[in-house]
């Protein structure tokens, strides 16, 4: 598997690209080649008198390199110039990346803005399962506030296409994965209508899919407002990762994982693995 990693080459970045046991939870699920990207923002010009920014972005990106290295990955380097998030989404689709890596601060006390910019514009545009990995925020020298990736994680459905195929990233994020807590909530609206199968029943079935492979498992059906339940239970059960698919549209008519899910990237105090719809060809 290919990973694309982004860095803006600050504290927060080099916490998470660095961290032995972050580079080891994607080796377990099959990483074994990482794509190390830094993106000089457009207005930036590297004929300012004294400057060379491509050049010192790419010194910093051969330190990483070395890290990395030692750990056992193949690396390549890629620094380049644009706007960040769509300059790191048409790297992923060239080097047919598996999925993307991009750290963000942890939960800031000003207002509800918890995530970059980049960050935030990757969440809703990402062509490749994105990672955002929650760093330390208000101090120097940050660490990965959960660094056992995929450990424990908490995947939220509301039983569309597309978070069935959240679910089916368990193919392989099982590898690092020892327990789920699978939550669905059902909003006001959903009280009168009748499913194929009842919440319990559905999320029974995932239950018993990841028992076989040795993962241990609880199930949540919640009421209420997705978003706020979802991360509700996050604070409950202390998950290394939210699991959830973006942009799906359940079959008895209602939206959860579209603007739910940036929510939930925004606003999780924990890592979030997004898995988008497939891309467009």
């Amino acid at each position: 598997m290919r990973a694309l990693c982004a860095t803006d080459l600050s504290a927060a970045s080099e916490a998470a690209i660095e961290n032995e046991t972050c580079l080891e939870c994607l080796g377990r699920i099959g990483v074994d080649t990482i794509h190390l990207v830094t993106v000089v923002p457009a207005n930036v010009h590297s004929g300012m008198p004294g400057m060379n920014f491509e050049e010192q972005r790419r010194r910093a990106l051969d330190q990483y390199r070395t890290v990395i290295e030692a750990a056992g990955f193949d690396v390549e380097t890629h620094v380049v110039r644009g706007t960040p998030y769509r300059r790191i989404n048409g790297i992923a689709e060239t080097v047919h990346a598996d999925l993307s890596v991009v750290s963000s601060r942890g939960q800031s006390p000003l207002e509800n803005r918890i995530i970059g910019s980049t960050a935030r514009n990757l969440a809703r545009t990402t062509v490749v399962p994105l990672l955002v990995n929650r760093v330390e925020r208000g101090t120097d020298d940050p660490e990965v506030l959960r660094e056992h990736l995929f450990q424990r994680v908490l995947f939220a459905t509301d039983f569309s296409e597309n978070a069935n195929r959240a679910f089916d990233a368990f193919s392989y994020l099982r590898h690092a994965t020892e327990e789920v807590t699978l939550v669905h909530v059902r909003s006001p609206k959903d009280k009168d209508v009748d499913a194929d199968a009842s919440p319990q029943e559905q999320l029974a079935e995932h239950a018993s899919t990841l028992e076989n492979w040795g993962i241990e498992t609880q199930v949540k059906v919640r009421h209420g407002d997705p978003a706020n339940e979802i991360l509700a239970v996050e604070s409950e059960v202390t998950p290394s990762m939210i699991l959830v698919g973006s942009k799906g549209r359940s079959r008895i008519r209602r939206l959860l994982l579209g603007s739910v899910s940036e929510e939930i990237v925004a606003q999780a105090t924990g890592n979030v693995f997004l898995v988008p719809p497939p891309r467009a060809v």
